[in-house]
């Protein structure tokens, strides 16, 4: 298999995370595929992904899988472990839930991003901006106001997607985004789970020049 990737995208950091907490890390090559809001990659949108987004995971030549959200559940099935979602149905909706919040983050912080850097600067709107941290300021919040989500022993999907988050955040804003201050909890979760070899191997880097 192959995974379409971009080495700072939080969303292919999932699908990468995904696969060595899974196992599956030495099945898979990365291929790294420039996707740049305003200049269109069309080999990659005719070959693999129409919308133009990473992470793709190139199954054989008759399969490509995308998103990120859907390539995880196909290697966690892959894997036969329900371990990143769970079975039990109930458990199940509470942790896809987590994961719309945590994925939430990681499109705010990337709406964010493109509105920094790539909208000309007299067109860049400081209000949406705003709004985009306050969601994400809202949504971190949360998981320290409810700790029980907070595992490191088990990692599930919503874990791999806040952890994502977090680290693209850290990468682009780093001590800017001052969120540690005010969320202990969520903070010392980070930390800890951060020495895990899927978030060590998969730390955010600037892609090749």
């Amino acid at each position: 298999m192959k995974l379409m990737y971009a080495p700072q995208s939080p969303f292919a950091r999932k699908a990468r995370a995904a696969a060595i907490e899974l196992g599956l890390e030495e099945s898979i090559d990365l291929v790294y595929v420039q996707v740049v809001p305003g200049r269109p990659n069309i080999d990659f949108a005719q070959s693999h992904n129409p919308l133009r987004k990473v992470p793709a995971l190139v199954v054989n030549e008759r399969r490509t899988i995308f998103d990120s959200t859907v390539i995880c559940e196909f290697l966690d099935h892959l894997a036969k472990g329900a371990r990143l979602f769970p079975r039990d149905p109930d458990k199940r909706w509470e942790v896809l839930t987590q994961h719309a919040l945590a994925q939430g983050i990681c499109e705010a912080a990337i709406s964010i991003r493109y509105e920094t850097s790539i909208r000309p600067e007299e067109k860049r709107w400081q209000v949406w901006i705003d709004d985009q941290w306050d969601k994400i300021f809202s949504a971190l919040s949360w998981f320290e106001a409810n700790p029980r989500t907070l595992d490191s022993s088990h990692l599930n999907i919503a874990h791999l997607a806040l952890v994502s988050g977090i680290g693209y955040i850290d990468f682009r804003y780093g001590d800017a985004a001052d969120w540690r201050a005010t969320r202990p909890l969520l903070s010392s979760w980070v930390e800890e789970v951060s020495r895990k070899d899927c978030f060590e191997k998969t730390v955010p880097t600037h892609p090749p020049s």
